[in-house]
């Protein structure tokens, strides 16, 4: 058998030199036999063995019945079932064969996303820990938004999973997009909904938006695999090495990483996502005029306390509007309360849990009206004493006995009994 380079070289001698069969087989010091053989064939020669028999030839007729009756049988089962005690590669080889022929095969669709038509959600944990304030480091969920068309990420960390947070996450991302995809994919997320039936909070967002919010099935991670696979990309790139001062330093260093992010080369779709963008943008829906995180705040009425809690967090409100209904507003960076249309209280959100903030200006107003409160029952005290301690108003004649009278009464000396019997009487 002749070598690759000689069949090469032998073809390239006759057709493109011209030379004759003769003086090649000379001039190779080969036979003129082997330089018709290599002329004759326009593949180049390949080495192959006559094929021998396996020792799974015995059982094949076996596996085959098995799998007729159970396509999906494991080759361990098929092992024991036909007694066999080889090599298990050699077996699971011949069943890897044979099973197409009794198993149909299923190939999965390929999804095509139209520009604007859609964005995947989720929550991302990531495995850091995020300085919170008051000595509390943590990991606060991130929310990812990832578009169907060109691939485009965005993302932001939130204080806490709660449906307001989220809303008022969504629509930070969105407004940063300039446009709302068409359908927002989700998965059974408490604060979104679950079953299949959205929060009311969320039902009224997509009535804002005028979008779909779409569940995916329960344990169903492939629905939404695009938002999975960014989570992932955030983990093992934009995380490793990096040390974050608190929750705005990490959005902050999450937008300019998502900046350069969303210029890299994306193998799904053989493109940069920022190069699709500008089509995917034309096609979404307008922002509408509302901002939805104001749409939803506590209303109750102040108590003595006067403070106020979101999530695990108790916040001060001015104590002025004690006894009166208070309106709470909570975004992802503020606080603030409403009474009758005036601002009684200003709070930056605290990521930490269980801490109490207090306004300076409300623990002085609340000291004012304590000690005024304080000056007001000494007055009324005063003014409700004796008029015969104090020396004024008419004089009244108050009887007085001696003091043995006292102690007969209470039979503590002799003559008690009788003296209670006539003061009886």
């Amino acid at each position: 058998m002749i070598r690759v380079e000689d069949w090469a070289e032998i073809r390239r001698l006759h057709r493109a030199e011209q030379m004759p069969i003769r003086a090649i087989a000379r001039h190779l010091g080969i036979s003129k036999n082997t330089v018709k053989k290599a002329l004759a064939h326009d593949r180049p020669p390949a080495y192959s063995r006559a094929p021998k028999g396996s020792a799974v030839d015995a059982y094949e007729e076996e596996i085959r019945a098995l799998l007729k009756a159970t396509p999906t049988m494991p080759a361990t089962v098929i092992a024991e079932r036909i007694g066999w005690e080889r090599s298990m590669t050699v077996l699971k080889e011949r069943v890897r064969e044979l099973r197409p022929a009794y198993l149909p095969a299923d190939p999965v669709s390929r999804t095509v996303y139209q520009p604007g038509e859609l964005a995947q959600c989720d929550l991302w944990f990531p495995p850091a820990d995020i300085p919170l304030g008051y000595g509390q480091a943590g990991s606060p969920p991130v929310l990812v938004l990832v578009s169907g068309y060109s691939r485009v990420i965005t993302a932001r960390m939130l204080p806490s999973r709660q449906a307001g947070d989220l809303i008022d996450g969504h629509w930070r991302l969105l407004s940063a997009w300039g446009g709302v995809p068409r359908t927002l994919v989700w998965d059974n997320e408490p604060g979104v909904g679950r079953g299949g039936k959205l929060t009311a909070e969320f039902t009224a967002l997509a009535g804002l938006l005028t979008v779909r919010i779409f569940q995916t099935r329960p344990r169903d991670p492939e629905t939404k695999g695009l938002v999975e696979r960014a989570n992932g990309y955030l983990e093992t790139s934009f995380l490793p090495g990096r040390t974050f001062a608190g929750p705005d330093d990490f959005n902050a260093q999450l937008d300019a990483w998502l900046q350069i992010a969303n210029r890299r080369h994306h193998r799904g779709i053989e493109a940069r996502p920022a190069d699709r963008w500008q089509a995917d943008r034309a096609r979404m829906l307008p922002l509408p005029p509302t901002s939805p995180p104001h749409w939803w705040h506590q209303s109750a009425r102040l108590g003595r306390d006067h403070y106020v809690r979101v999530d695990t967090c108790d916040y001060s409100i001015h104590p002025r509007a004690i006894g009166r209904k208070v309106a709470v507003v909570v975004t992802t960076e503020q606080i603030i309360a409403y009474c009758d249309g005036h601002v009684v209280a200003e709070h930056p959100r605290c990521w930490a849990r269980h801490q109490s903030i207090t306004d300076p200006e409300h623990a002085a107003a609340a000291a004012a009206m304590r000690g005024e409160v304080h000056r007001q029952a000494a007055q009324a005290a005063s003014s409700r004493r004796p008029l015969a301690a104090t020396g004024t108003g008419p004089g009244i004649e108050v009887e007085q006995r001696e003091l043995g009278t006292y102690d007969r009464l209470f039979t503590v000396i002799d003559g008690g009994a009788d003296t209670r019997t006539e003061t009886e009487h």
